[in-house]
């Protein structure tokens, strides 16, 4: 692991965030009140190389940045791809295919198709002689003779990094952390995770699993920081710089390996976090977010300018990662997103992806196959000179023949109506994700506004809104950079989790407050070390509940670390009826886990001037840029196009309009009404 480093001032920021196409980063001096941004190519092969190229195309010497936070995709794809370090598991005797048996569920939903690949492959997890009881009472010792072979041949086999996960460890870790002392002393690097300390719940599996994702990207997150860390100082920035991790916090660099799992997905979460902090700022705490980027779009909720948080979020099939992080929905419906006519004649769109490369056939990279970008660019929304990252031009009727071919032909539509049908269904299976996170939560999507980013989010966000009623779309002064703004305004943050498993009548008061005070204090220990230092710290608890004899569990937030048993039975009562609409106050209630989530606040970040002032225009014509025919609802509208870094603060656009900028493109429907706030970000009033 790395010294530490002097701590940072925190005055002259820059937030990155790693994508598959572009790296963005976005630099706000505190002390001039100047924002840059900049998006610069990724380097698949090395992350860093395309985050130092940000930095230096930002214009400002690495030694006067104070502080850089950084969002990366390097454990998320690890997983995704399976490129992981060699992993070996010591386990409970006769246990040792816990994280390969999993749930009762498969691949594909019907059928026994489908293939599996457990983290650890079964040679490499050994198992020793120790039973732990669920009450925490020991059955069997530990044989301290058998770990030492086991992890001997373990190191003999090649392994990197290695797990130890036993039975009941959560209700009794002293197997565990003895084993963990052992192979300290044998193993040749600090890649040892004990399954308790990362997550100290009940289900073996979920645990199990998420100790191997933790060990497996491990050693690939700390080379990578490493790299990074020389990269920087190499050009001058010697202090410490922070990470993003699921939760939506950040953490700083020297600890972040540790607890690798807990970077995996940190990408949409930073989206989120800078929805959530915008939009308190704009007045609008309650919102859906909607990242829509080029293989697929990410939705989440937001209330009360807090974000969804879910500790049961699975990668992929049998791939738990139980682990706090932003509760996000993802579809396969991006820009890249191919159309197609199934074998019944009925118009599919995903969840295949064209990607980055081919990539839709605009970007003239040898795409043949018709996206959800394409129909854009046929219908008039995107401007085909504006189009990033395009190698060989491609002319819009090439485009429109295409649809009219592969689409158009077989479902007796034009080129036209074909790309027209392509956008409705694409806006369709995104409504559906919006409704998965609003109305299968309980919650009506009419109390909410749409936020809407990413490089394509705002060209759908109020045909979106339309299509489930939300009243209001906001759209950030910065739509396509909106993750690496969340890099810049997200807080320190540590969550803990404790598996209590016991009905509420029953509960000992004292042990239960006594498990959210060390909750709290072991936080605020962390955060004293970090290297950027909170204004204040913000302590939130709630708790996992049941009802006795069920399997799915609840969230009930608490209202404070001291509560005893008959408000938590009210609290938990309440929250079931928000959810279900049912009152069942005859059944028992079961408290299955407390946690907390430590959360240091940091200095507030004027998000002001993310558009500079000095190029606004004085009027709203004098940011008129053309006019173009535009596809509304089957028909072409001549429809004007703006400049939106030019627009007044205190224009009022009325659709039909399309608003371009660097980073995206927003349309407005006919009826629409947009208006902009002092942070710049537009509010758009949804017509009809």
């Amino acid at each position: 692991m790395a010294e530490k480093n002097p701590a940072s001032s925190g005055t002259v920021v820059a937030g990155i965030d790693v994508g598959g196409t572009f790296t963005d980063l976005i630099l706000i001096d505190g002390r001039t009140r100047q924002v840059r941004i900049a998006k610069t190519p990724t380097t698949v092969d090395n992350q860093a190389f395309g985050v130092v190229a940000a930095l230096e195309s930002a214009g400002v010497p690495m030694p006067e940045i104070d502080l850089v936070v950084h969002g990366t995709t390097t454990t998320t794809n690890a997983v995704l791809e399976r490129r992981l370090a060699r992993t070996g598991m010591i386990t409970t005797r006769g246990f040792r295919d816990v994280i390969e048996l999993g749930r009762r569920t498969r691949p594909q939903p019907y059928g026994m198709t489908g293939t599996f690949v457990p983290v650890i492959p079964r040679d490499l997890r050994l198992e020793v002689s120790e039973r732990m009881e669920a009450g925490g009472i020991v059955r069997s010792a530990l044989d301290e003779a058998e770990v030492c072979a086991a992890v001997d041949e373990l190191l003999a086999a090649g392994c990197e990094s290695l797990v130890i996960h036993f039975l009941h460890s959560y209700a009794n870790p002293s197997h565990e952390l003895r084993a963990g002392e052992i192979a300290a002393g044998r193993w040749p690097n600090g890649y040892v995770t004990l399954g308790h300390k990362l997550l100290s719940e009940a289900r073996e599996f979920e645990r199990g699993v998420t100790a191997a994702v933790n060990a497996s990207v491990q050693p690939i997150l700390e080379r990578y920081v490493e790299r990074l860390r020389r990269e920087l100082a190499g050009r001058g920035y010697s202090r410490d710089f922070l990470m993003m991790n699921g939760n939506g916090g950040m953490i700083s660099s020297r600890f972040v390996a540790d607890e690798a799992a807990k970077t995996v997905m940190s990408g949409p979460a930073s989206g989120v976090i800078a929805a959530a902090y915008t939009g308190r700022r704009a007045g609008f705490p309650s919102l859906v977010t909607y990242d829509m980027g080029g293989t697929s779009t990410d939705v989440a909720l937001i209330l009360n300018a807090e974000p969804a948080v879910s500790n049961e979020t699975e990668i992929e099939y049998a791939m738990p990662i139980h682990v706090p992080m932003v509760a996000v929905h993802t579809v396969g419906a991006g820009g890249g997103s191919i159309a197609r006519v199934d074998a019944s004649g009925l118009i599919q769109v995903g969840p295949h992806s064209a990607g980055a490369m081919p990539g839709p056939i605009c970007y003239g990279r040898g795409g043949s196959e018709p996206t959800i970008t394409d129909a854009n660019l046929v219908l008039g929304r995107l401007n085909p000179n504006r189009l990033l990252s395009v190698d060989r031009p491609v002319t819009v009727e090439h485009v429109r023949s295409i649809f009219a071919e592969t689409i158009g032909r077989p479902a007796g539509l034009d080129g036209n109506e074909a790309a027209g049908a392509v956008l409705r269904l694409g806006n369709m299976k995104m409504a559906g994700a919006v409704r998965m996170v609003s109305v299968a939560r309980g919650h009506d999507p009419r109390d909410f506004a749409l936020f809407a980013f990413g490089g394509a989010g705002p060209l759908h966000a109020t045909a979106l809104a339309r299509e489930l009623g939300l009243p209001r779309v906001l759209v950030p002064a910065r739509p396509g950079i909106t993750n690496a703004l969340g890099c810049v305004v997200a807080d320190l943050r540590h969550d803990f989790v404790n598996t209590v498993n016991h009905p509420v009548a029953s509960l000992d008061e004292a042990a239960m407050g006594a498990i959210l005070e060390r909750h709290r204090a072991e936080g605020a220990a962390l955060i004293a070390k970090e290297a950027a230092q909170p204004e204040t710290i913000r302590y939130l608890h709630s708790a996992d509940m049941q009802f006795v004899g069920q399997t799915h569990i609840i969230t009930v937030p608490l209202p404070s670390a001291r509560i005893d048993r008959a408000e938590l039975q009210d609290l938990f009562e309440k929250a079931y009826f928000a959810r279900f609409r049912v009152d069942l106050p005859e059944i028992r209630a079961s408290l299955v886990n407390l946690n907390t989530s430590v959360i240091g606040v940091r200095e507030a970040i004027d998000l002001s001037r993310l558009i500079d002032p000095a190029g606004r225009a004085a009027t709203l014509e004098a940011a008129l840029v053309e006019r173009r025919p535009v596809w509304f609802a089957g028909k072409w509208i001549d429809t004007p196009v703006y400049a939106r870094e030019r627009l007044p603060l205190d224009a009022v656009v009325s659709g039909p309009a399309i608003l371009e900028q660097m980073d995206a493109t927003t349309v407005l429907e006919p009826g629409d009404r947009a208006t902009s706030d002092t942070d710049g970000n537009l509010i758009i009033e949804v017509g009809g």
